[in-house]
């Protein structure tokens, strides 16, 4: 079976594509390899990928439809996951446009491939931003999510709405993935975890926003991957119990699914700084911060459908997942403690 994965370069995508390949698939990888953040970490990730036989690599952009299209009738792909985005909730304050570009006209993209080539299977990327306003905890994908705070919550949103219509109008399969605050070895370097194992090490302060009190569901990377790779060869089926009198938000009377991938237990921003202290030997200094633009204080997911279909949920805790973060970063950057 054939595989392809955008974002092949990024976090997850990497960990994914190596996953699958141990399991038998032949893994088609597609990234732009911007520069968002460090290329040479996203080029050290794609050469471990290349010393496999069965992985084939292509640098384009989502946007390029022709090329997309080519990428498909090439490989005669059976799955897509797609993982390619602009992430970043606060950079998409300051730069609104590349995210309509890749999130929307590149989804678009992905959608209008599979339409025309008869995949089996269709899952991308969402992401817990789109609960936004919403303060009810644990999140569940039946809550409603039309209050985003960010315009990168909005296009995750918005992926959303246009997998359900492809769904409905095309019966694709399609399966919205939404990721809590995903974290662990290769990680990006935007994200908490590396900015704070960073700058702590180095002794430099670090950014501590809402003056520490946010909550946040980590979710360890082997977590997400294991859930993705159980849901592959599991398509979306019609919900034939959906009412439109009364319709749920996760499901649909067409061939449509929304999981929420989250630990399941939030973890204090204190104490996931606590654990890097810790592993690290050091001590941070702490710059306390308000809650910025787009950011929201708590997140916590329900993830009773996706133990209920795959009978699996995540579960690394956090002191073993920044553990191996740390392990990582250390080798990787050869940084002596």
């Amino acid at each position: 079976m054939k595989i392809l994965i955008t974002g092949a370069a990024g976090f997850i995508g990497f960990h994914l594509s190596k996953r699958l390949i141990l399991n038998g698939y032949t893994v088609i990888g597609l990234d732009n390899l911007n520069n968002y953040y460090d290329i040479k970490l996203k080029e050290s990730r794609l050469n471990h990928l290349r010393k496999e036989k069965d992985f084939k690599f292509y640098q384009y952009d989502l946007k390029e439809k022709d090329l997309i299209f080519e990428v498909f009738k090439e490989n005669k792909i059976d799955y897509v996951v797609n993982l390619a985005a602009q992430a970043g909730v606060r950079y998409s304050i300051e730069n609104p446009d590349v995210y309509i570009e890749s999130n929307i006209v590149g989804f678009l993209n992905i959608l209008e491939a599979c339409r025309n080539f008869n995949i089996k299977n269709l899952l991308y990327a969402s992401s817990s931003s789109v609960y936004g306003a919403n303060t009810t905890l644990p999140f569940s994908v039946r809550d409603n999510v039309n209050h985003p705070l960010s315009l990168y919550a909005a296009t995750k949103k918005a992926n959303e709405l246009m997998a359900h219509t492809y769904s409905s109008l095309y019966k694709i399969p399609t399966t919205g993935l939404r990721f809590f605050t995903v974290y662990g070895p290769w990680g990006r370097p935007d994200m908490a975890l590396f900015m704070f194992t960073k700058n702590i090490i180095e002794g430099k302060p670090i950014n501590i926003f809402n003056n520490g009190e946010m909550m946040r569901d980590f979710t360890f990377v082997d977590d997400i991957i294991e859930s993705i790779s159980r849901l592959i060869e599991k398509p979306a089926q019609p919900n034939t119990e959906w009412s439109g009198k009364n319709p749920d938000s996760g499901t649909s009377y067409a061939p449509y699914n929304i999981y929420n991938i989250g630990n399941n237990s939030p973890v204090n921003l204190m104490d996931f700084i606590e654990a890097i202290e810790e592993k690290t030997g050091k001590k941070a200094i702490k710059n306390f911060m308000p809650l910025q633009a787009g950011d929201v204080p708590a997140t916590y997911a329900d993830v009773a459908d996706l133990y209920r279909d795959i009978n699996f949920q995540p579960q690394t805790n956090i002191k073993d997942g920044v553990g191996e973060f740390v392990d990582w970063y250390i080798d990787y950057y050869g940084v002596e403690l």
